[in-house]
């Protein structure tokens, strides 16, 4: 059995979308040994779409469901890695087709996103048409390796179609390291009630060779 960890590392200089620096987390040590206290204490500041993290239909959904929809049963799941990083711009229908999609499944888009630890305006992304092909094959949850699912679309239908039909996103993940195949996933969130998104420590388990 092996098992990976998917996440990114949560530290003041880390990449954030588009460079925000509202999007930066920030580290406060409010007690210390040097300052005469029998212990070290840290508080964190952080916006809930930072580093890996999880959204919910409320991100993008008026009404939606919040982080409520966050269950075990939804978070830990049977995942297949899918290898786009010969993909330059998109993911849409045509290349999702060339790959065996499975009902139930998280499918997570391993792209030449992760080669980079850098903020690429770039980044390739699920396109509309990708994300209505993965949805009508009733995929428990979508996840990729930028720190957004879409790129520039004004209306945000590639988050709207997956999370309308209760498809989860998992963005920020790591798969440089990460043959195509087919693993566990466990990335449940921190359990923060009544939000649209979450922070996770996102682990792949392969249990066969």
């Amino acid at each position: 059995m092996k098992i990976f960890d998917i996440s990114m590392s949560i530290h003041p200089g880390m990449t954030v979308y588009k460079n925000k620096e509202e999007k930066r987390p920030i580290l406060t040590i409010t007690r210390d040994f040097v300052q005469g206290a029998g212990a070290r204490e840290t508080r964190i500041t952080m916006d809930l779409h930072t580093g890996t993290h999880m959204d919910a239909p409320l991100h993008m959904i008026a009404g939606g469901r919040d982080s409520e929809i966050f269950t075990p049963d939804n978070t830990v799941a049977r995942a297949r890695v899918l290898d786009f990083t010969g993909v330059k711009d998109s993911i849409g229908p045509e290349d999702l087709k060339e790959k065996d999609i499975c009902r139930g499944y998280f499918v997570l888009l391993k792209t030449q996103n992760s080669y980079e630890d850098f903020f690429n305006p770039d980044f390739v992304y699920l396109s509309q048409g990708g994300a209505e092909y993965l949805a009508d094959r009733g995929v428990k949850g979508v996840g990729i390796d930028a720190l957004g699912i879409e790129r520039n679309q004004p209306g945000h239908e590639t988050h709207k179609i997956l999370l309308k039909k209760g498809i989860l996103i998992l963005e920020g993940l790591r798969l440089k390291d990460i043959p195509e195949g087919d693993y566990l996933l466990f990335a449940a969130p921190l359990k923060i009630a009544g939000v649209e998104a979450a922070p996770i420590r996102a682990l792949l388990v392969q249990t066969e060779e």
